[in-house]
């Protein structure tokens, strides 16, 4: 079982990655507002790697249902 700090240390991350991911676009927009699309591109790939972050982490469970036979 994980512990209280543990956890709160785990949504602490992964509020920060889903920061930095909203920061990323917010950022994306305002570059693609001034027409530079490649930037903006790179950006959005960027923000779309910190929501992948914030959605992992934590603890992972796996193989946790066992097939039937």
């Amino acid at each position: 079982m994980l512990s209280i700090s543990k956890a709160d240390s785990l949504l602490d991350q992964r509020d920060a990655f889903s920061r930095a991911a909203q920061n990323l676009f917010d950022k994306a927009k305002l570059v693609a507002e001034g027409g530079q699309y490649s930037e903006a591109g790179s950006l959005i790939l960027k923000a779309l790697d910190q929501e992948r972050r914030a959605q992992s982490s934590g603890p992972q469970v796996l193989q946790l249902i066992k097939p039937r036979n």
